[in-house]
């Protein structure tokens, strides 16, 4: 169950809701400990003088500005205390804005804001549905962990999601820090900017977030459970090639028919691997049974394909709807996903006697 990292009330007006604050996202990056080579020795940092190399106690250790040349402005931490601002008791929204006037570049971390205790369920909820129907975002400012945070309150379909914000002037402007974007007043002819729309056209989809995957996290991952299994494992990359220098439309128009001739073949292949109609109802049991499927063999003892990667493993593990496979080792995967598998695997039907 999830914990509030931060409890108050969010306010509008004269109204007040109790609320907890909870983290909406978790970080899923593998971390590694440093080890000296050819040891399980951990190595660890101190904290050392760079003039006399001597390590130092974390008492006598201060802060200080650098104002260049060598000079520091030291702070100390009292005087740190007596500025910060005080822990804020209330998330007091001030302004209501339209969500598309909010650029996504201001926006840092998301966070679910839940009612605490019953009796704020039901002005919680009405404050989400009339900001949804409302289609505004509330603004508002408050302090969690001694940092002050400027933050949209917005309605999702369930909850309410604050989002963390940048101040403007965290805000780079890319016209005065960037010296390679094109001019403002570059002009396109018309079937330029066409084809580009084709290209775009040919490209939508439904925004689906369950299709995404970090292959980069899955790889490593299968990189740590084969080396765990005592393989050696080829660190070899291949060189890539060099992009090619090519004509824009005709990048463009060759693009579009790229796309097209995928999906085509995409949706050939789809068709092909589809039943016919009523071919299901006639086809004997036995038959219907996928060939893949091990004969007269316990779940348990069925592997996945050698070849398959922890990605794939993983996808049909979801598709299957196994509880607790992104924390699984590759074994367990292996093993879980046969026993699905083989819970809903058609039974043979068996012959009447003659």
């Amino acid at each position: 169950m999830a914990r509030a990292i931060w409890t108050g009330s969010l306010s509008f007006g004269l109204v007040n809701v109790p609320i907890g604050v909870y983290a909406a996202t978790e970080d899923k990056t593998i971390h590694f400990n440093q080890l000296e080579r050819g040891t399980s020795d951990r190595i660890r940092m101190r904290r050392v003088n760079e003039r006399t190399g001597e390590e130092v106690a974390l008492a006598d250790i201060v802060k200080g500005y650098d104002l260049g040349g060598g000079r520091y402005v030291v702070v100390e931490p009292g005087e740190l205390e007596a500025v910060e601002p005080g822990r804020s008791n209330t998330i007091e929204i001030v302004d209501f804005v339209d969500l598309a006037e909010i650029d996504p570049v201001f926006y840092k971390s998301a966070y679910y804001l839940a009612p605490k205790g019953r009796d704020a369920g039901k002005a919680y909820a009405l404050l989400r549905q009339a900001m949804a129907e409302a289609a505004r975002v509330g603004i508002a400012t408050f302090v969690m962990r001694g940092k002050q945070h400027l933050v949209a309150i917005r309605p999702d379909r369930q909850v309410l999601t604050l989002e963390t914000m940048y101040f403007a002037d965290e805000v780079r402007d890319p016209a005065t820090e960037l010296e390679t974007l094109p001019p403002s007043d570059l002009e396109f002819t018309g079937r330029e900017v066409e084809t580009a729309k084709l290209l775009i056209d040919a490209m939508a989809a439904e925004w689906n977030p369950e299709q995404y995957r970090d292959t980069y996290r899955d790889a490593v991952e299968e990189l740590i459970d084969r080396k765990a299994r005592g393989e050696v494992v080829s660190v070899e990359r291949p060189a890539e090639p060099a992009a090619p220098v090519v004509d824009l439309m005709e990048a463009l128009r060759a693009s579009v028919e790229q796309i097209r001739e995928g999906r085509a073949a995409s949706s050939r292949a789809s068709s092909t691997r589809s039943p016919a109609a009523g071919a299901t109802a006639a086809a004997p049991a036995a038959d219907r049974r996928p060939k893949s499927a091990p004969d007269k063999k316990p779940a348990a003892a069925a592997k996945a394909p050698p070849g398959i990667s922890l990605g794939d493993l993983r996808d049909r593990a979801a598709e299957l709807g196994i509880a607790g496979r992104s924390k699984m080792s590759r074994a367990a995967l292996e093993t879980a996903v046969a026993d699905a598998e083989a819970a809903v695997e058609p039974k043979p039907a068996r012959r009447k006697a003659s």
